[in-house]
């Protein structure tokens, strides 16, 4: 190897060594932690309490309806003959009104709906919650295995280096071929691109979880051991009907539906009679002329009225056209019901059925792990006795580290799949260990 390259090269790893020391120094962050840090900080729950309060004000306002609403307020103005009214009212110095619901059956179903709307909202929130978890284990587990990768492959790198050196003095003795020296590079190029491409994924899985925690990135660390360990998946449970059950999206979509039906009804109650309750009181000034077109002495400036206003809906075909859009839009709304339920109950089989085979392979790369170690072992005994040489070994180890990178891979797919198959089922708050 030219000096320039092998001393890059050399830089490089110091470099990255005391990257690495540094970071092994900052605290170990647990998956609990890391979850609850990201339920407080992420702007998805920030949004979902921002839907819960406006769907609780919208129940408010229509609730608030059967409360008599008080407005104070003055008609001043200057008179020219009889006095007539500003804006449907007398003239007056002080006027006071008062309005509120007694008797109207739209309104009741418009509060119905509203209330309806409002548990919609948490049940939205609640499916954000389980995003937001399910994206924030995942991100940790995806790193803690990069860490793991990292740490296998800087030992594999100090080796190679090693080797290197090694071959080069085997060839000045004229033990090795000068091509020896080619394949020893490639071995520890492919370990240095290998520990590039990890820690690329773990800069960016921390400045991940950074903006998901608003923690530093580079103070982030996982804790292996603080990741519970994950139900093992029987494929005869039916979780595809337990799924259409929980699901935080069905449930949305059977109380949507409901909140329709009652706006629904509301507005065919809209053509229904109603009454209100209403009050005035106004303070009449003789600047206005009252005196003159009243009987004399008749005239007094303290005025009250208050009564129940009935109304009777004869003649309204646009009501009658919008109540019928709302019972279209509440049967899309029924049928939507069960199609979010189907779509739930497929996807979920099809993650059962993914998680059986993600198994199956983790114990397969599991197995080919085993089987290179033990040739690696078998090649190390065989070294010692001088039954072997020393690129067997190599070759041994070089397999059994391919094996072992896919056995991390296979892990972490198989750790993903089964978090996602919790979170379909409802039960991914109990697995992390964090309150609802």
């Amino acid at each position: 190897m030219r000096p320039a390259v092998r001393f890059l090269l050399l830089l490089l790893a110091c470099g990255w060594v005391a990257a690495y020391g540094l970071t092994a120094r900052a605290e170990l962050l647990p998956l609990k932690r890391v979850v609850e840090l990201a339920l407080s900080h992420s702007s998805a729950m920030a949004a979902s309490k921002t839907d819960e309060q406006r769907a609780f004000a919208a129940y408010q306002e229509a609730r608030f309806q059967y409360v008599p609403q008080l407005s104070v307020g003055s008609g001043l103005g200057k008179t020219w003959g009889y006095p007539l009214s500003l804006e449907g009212s007398a003239p007056s110095i002080v006027n006071t009104t008062a309005q509120s619901a007694v008797f109207n059956p739209a309104l009741r179903d418009f509060v119905r709906a509203a209330r309806t709307e409002m548990q919609e909202s948490t049940v939205q929130a609640k499916e954000r919650r389980d995003q937001v978890i399910e994206e924030t284990a995942v991100s940790y587990a995806e790193l803690g295995k990069w860490e793991t990768l990292l740490r296998h492959l800087s030992q594999e790198y100090d080796h190679s280096l090693k080797m290197e050196q090694l071959v080069n003095e085997r060839i000045q003795e004229g033990i090795d071929n000068p091509l020896s020296r080619n394949q020893a590079r490639l071995v520890t190029a492919k370990v240095y691109l290998h520990i590039s491409e990890a820690q690329g994924a773990i800069d960016v899985l921390r400045n991940r979880l950074g903006h998901m925690t608003g923690l530093p990135p580079e103070s982030i660390e996982t804790d292996p051991d603080s990741i519970p360990t994950l139900p093992e998946v029987k494929q005869t449970e039916p979780l595809a009907s337990k799924a259409a059950e929980e699901s935080p999206a069905v449930q949305a979509a059977s109380i949507r539906a409901a909140a329709l039906s009652f706006r629904a009804r509301a507005e065919h109650r809209s053509l229904w009679p109603s009454a209100d309750f209403a009050a005035q009181y106004a303070l009449l000034a003789t600047f206005n002329n009252y005196q003159q077109f009243f009987q004399p002495h008749s005239f007094q400036p303290n005025n009250a009225s208050i009564g129940v206003v009935f109304r009777f809906p004869f003649l309204n075909p646009g009501q009658h056209a919008h109540a019928q859009a709302a019972d279209a839009a509440a049967l899309a709304a029924k049928r939507d019901v069960e199609t979010t339920r189907n779509q739930v109950s497929e996807q979920t089989l099809k993650l059962q059925r993914a998680v059986e085979q993600l198994a199956a392979a983790q114990q397969v790369a599991d197995l080919e792990y085993q089987i290179a170690a033990s040739d690696l072992a078998a090649s190390k005994v065989r070294a010692e006795e001088g039954n072997g040489t020393l690129h067997d070994e190599e070759d041994a180890r070089n397999q059994a580290n391919e094996r072992y990178n896919a056995l991390q891979n296979a892990d972490f797919e198989l750790e993903r799949g089964r978090i996602a198959l919790l979170r379909a089922t409802g039960e991914l708050d109990a697995w992390v260990g964090v309150s609802k």
